[in-house]
C-alpha cells in the first residue's frame, strides 16, 4: 500500500498520522524540527503547545468540552495525551506541556506505521498527501501553498503569554481559588485595588511593542488579544475581560477585589505559571517592568516573556471541502490552524477528520461522514461553507451546531441536550466500517 504523507507533526498533523496508522496505512510523517524551527516553537517534540497550556472546558455544557468528549469516543491521541498530562486547573483541561509533547512524541517515534522523517518539507509530494505545517508555515512550503492555493493570503496575529516560577509570586498578595469554587482552588488570584489598576492599565497601554512586521491591530485574532491592546481599547476593558473579578472571593476579607490577574499552574510539578490572559508583544523590558506592578507579581521571574507572531490561514470555503480537501485535487487535504479552524483543540478535531477519511478513501470504503449535529462535522462544514467574503478563524461553538429543533428552557439545558445528542450520533458513526478498523 503506498504511504501517505503527512507535513507536520503539530497537534492536527500528529492527530491526523495517529488515525492513519492505527487502521494500519503506512504514514511518512515530515517534520522539519530539531533541524529548524519557526519563531514559535522551542522544544524538538511533536505536537508542542506554543501558547496556553490549557484546552479549556471540559464540561459538555460548553461546545469545546462536547468537542473533547467526541474526540475521546473516537480514540483520538491528543486526548489520551492530555488526560494522561492533566494539571489541576478546576473545570478547565490544562496539561503538562512538556509530558504532552513527550507523550504524543513516543507513541508515534514507536508505531510501526509511521515513518518519520526530520527534514524541512519543501515540495508537496506525489500521491495522497496531508498538510499541516501550521499557521507557522516555513517559506519554502508556504510558497508551495501560496502557488496551489491563490487565496491563502490572509492573516491574523497570535500572541502568547509569559510564565513566572511560583516560587517568586508574593503569596501575601495573593490567594488559591477557582472562580465560582468551581472545582478545586488550583488558580493564584493575584488582586489589585483601583489605584493598583488604574496605573497599571496606563503603563500597559502605552508600553513600547516589539517590532512585528505589518503589525495592525485591527489584524488580531479576538480570541487572542494581546493585553496591551486591550488595555487601549478602554479603562475597563480588562475587569471585563480577563481581569473580570467577579466569582473570586478575596478569603482574606471576603469580598471581590476590584480586579484580579489569574495564574494557571504551567506543569505537573507546579513550579511553573502562566499569566492567564496576558498574550503580548510588548518588549521583553517593558514586561518585566509594566507585569510587576501588579502587586504579588513584584518580584516575578519571567521563565518565558510573551511573544507575537503572524499565523497565516486558506480562505478555506473556496478551496476545501467537508474533508479538508483541495477541490479539484482531492489527494492533498489540509489539517489544523491553517485551514481557519482556532484552538488547539479545534486542530486536533481538524487532524482526526482527515485521518479518518483519507483513510477511508485510502481503503476504498465509505466516508464517516460526520454531520453538522456533531462538533467535528459541524467545524468542518463551517470551514468549507463558512461566509467566503469574509472568511474568519472560528473556534467551536454552539451556534455552528444544528439546532435541535424543539424548545429547551435554560442556556445550559440546551447544551447539554445539543451534546447528548451529539454523543449519540457519535455512537452512532462508530458502527460504520472505516470505524471498526
Amino acid at each position: 500500500m503506498e504511504k501517505v504523507t503527512v507535513l507536520g507533526a503539530g497537534l492536527a498533523g500528529s492527530e491526523c498520522a495517529w488515525q492513519l496508522a492505527k487502521r494500519n496505512i503506512p504514514v511518512r510523517l515530515v517534520e522539519m524540527k530539531p533541524e529548524k524551527k519557526s519563531p514559535a516553537h522551542v522544544s524538538d517534540g511533536f505536537a508542542e503547545l506554543v501558547c496556553s497550556n490549557s484546552l479549556r472546558s471540559d464540561e459538555l455544557s460548553n461546545a469545546v468540552g462536547l468537542l473533547k468528549a467526541e474526540m475521546r469516543a473516537m480514540g483520538s491521541l491528543i486526548m489520551e495525551s492530555a488526560d494522561h498530562n492533566r494539571v489541576a486547573a478546576g473545570g478547565a483541561l490544562a496539561v503538562d506541556r512538556e509530558g504532552f509533547s513527550a507523550y504524543i512524541t513516543e507513541k508515534l517515534e514507536t508505531c510501526p506505521h509511521v515513518e518519520i522523517v526530520h527534514a524541512e518539507a519543501t515540495e508537496i509530494p506525489s500521491g495522497e498527501v496531508v498538510i499541516a505545517t501550521g499557521p507557522l508555515s516555513s517559506d519554502a512550503i508556504a510558497e508551495k501553498i501560496a502557488a496551489l492555493c491563490p487565496e491563502s493570503d490572509l492573516h491574523f496575529y497570535d500572541a502568547v503569554a509569559p510564565i513566572v516560577t511560583i516560587e517568586s509570586v508574593d503569596m501575601e498578595s495573593a490567594f488559591f481559588a477557582s472562580r465560582y469554587d468551581k472545582g478545586t482552588a488550583d488558580y493564584v488570584n493575584c488582586p489589585m485595588d483601583k489605584d493598583e489598576y488604574l496605573a497599571f492599565v496606563t503603563e500597559l497601554a502605552n508600553a513600547k511593542e516589539a517590532a512585528v512586521h505589518g503589525f495592525d491591530d485591527g489584524a488580531v485574532f479576538e480570541g487572542c488579544m494581546p493585553v496591551e491592546v486591550m488595555a487601549r481599547r478602554g479603562v475597563d476593558t480588562l475587569r471585563y475581560g480577563p481581569l473580570k473579578p467577579v466569582g473570586l472571593v478575596d478569603p482574606r476579607t471576603g469580598k471581590n477585589n476590584y480586579a484580579v490577574v489569574q495564574l494557571r499552574r504551567d506543569n505537573a510539578e507546579g513550579t511553573i505559571y502562566n499569566i492567564v490572559g496576558f498574550q503580548t508583544h510588548l518588549t521583553w523590558g517593558e514586561q518585566k517592568r509594566v507585569f510587576s506592578m501588579i502587586p504579588a507579581l513584584r518580584n516575578a521571574e519571567f521563565v518565558r516573556y510573551g511573544v507575537m507572531h503572524r499565523n497565516t490561514y486558506l480562505n478555506s470555503p473556496r478551496l476545501l471541502d467537508r474533508y479538508y480537501r483541495l477541490i479539484g485535487c482531492e489527494r492533498i487535504s489540509f489539517a489544523g490552524q491553517m485551514t481557519g479552524v482556532e484552538g488547539y483543540v479545534e486542530s486536533a478535531a481538524s487532524g482526526m477528520l482527515v485521518g479518518i477519511e483519507t483513510a477511508a478513501r485510502v481503503l476504498g470504503l465509505p466516508a464517516a461522514d460526520f454531520p453538522q449535529e456533531t462538533a467535528i462535522g459541524a467545524l468542518a462544514l463551517y470551514i468549507s461553507g463558512g461566509s467566503v467574503g469574509d472568511f474568519q478563524p472560528m473556534n467551536i461553538n454552539f451556534g455552528i451546531i444544528s439546532p435541535l429543533g424543539y424548545r429547551v428552557k435554560g442556556k445550559r439545558n440546551k447544551n447539554a441536550e445539543i451534546s447528548k445528542r451529539s454523543l449519540a450520533i457519535i455512537e452512532e458513526i462508530k458502527t460504520k466500517e472505516i470505524m471498526q478498523l
